[in-house]
C-alpha cells in the first residue's frame, strides 16, 4: 500500500503539494507515481524564474520503464528546484515526501487558496484505489 501524508494535497497526476509558509508551495510526486515508475534515473525540472499555471508541464521523469511528465499542481514562479537531483535522482523513490521533493513555487495569493482545488489525502486514498 501507498504511504499518503494527511498533511499534503495531491492532484489527479499523482504530484504533492505542501505549503510550507504564505507564499511558497513544495512540490513532488507521491509514493504511489514512484512505485509505478519503477527505479528513477533521470529528472528534468523546469528553470528558477518558470511561470506555470495549475495542470502546466513542468518536466519529465524517467526511469528504467518509462518517461513521465510532470504537472504543476499549483500556479506561481518556480522559485528553487532540487538540485540534488541532478546527481542523485534515485531519491525520489526511496524519499518521495522528504529529499525528493522537485520544485518550490511562489505563489500569488495564501497557500491554503493554492491549494483548494487538490484532493486531501483521504480523497487521494480513494483516487489511488479505484485507479
Amino acid at each position: 500500500m501507498s504511504e499518503i501524508k494527511e498533511h499534503l494535497y495531491y492532484s489527479d497526476e499523482h504530484e504533492w503539494a505542501e505549503v510550507i509558509d504564505a507564499r511558497t508551495v513544495r512540490v513532488g510526486i507521491t509514493d504511489f507515481a514512484q512505485s509505478q515508475l519503477g527505479d528513477i534515473v533521470f529528472v528534468e525540472l523546469p528553470s528558477p524564474g518558470t511561470v506555470l499555471s495549475a495542470g502546466d508541464g513542468m518536466g519529465t521523469i524517467e526511469s528504467v520503464k518509462t518517461v513521465s511528465d510532470l504537472f504543476s499542481p499549483v500556479s506561481g514562479t518556480v522559485v528553487r528546484i532540487n538540485e540534488s537531483l541532478n546527481d542523485r535522482p534515485e531519491i525520489v523513490n526511496s524519499e518521495p515526501y522528504g529529499e525528493g521533493w522537485l520544485v518550490e513555487i511562489e505563489i500569488e495569493g495564501p497557500g491554503e487558496e493554492a491549494v483548494k482545488h487538490l484532493m486531501t489525502a483521504e480523497q487521494y486514498a480513494e483516487y489511488i484505489e479505484s485507479d
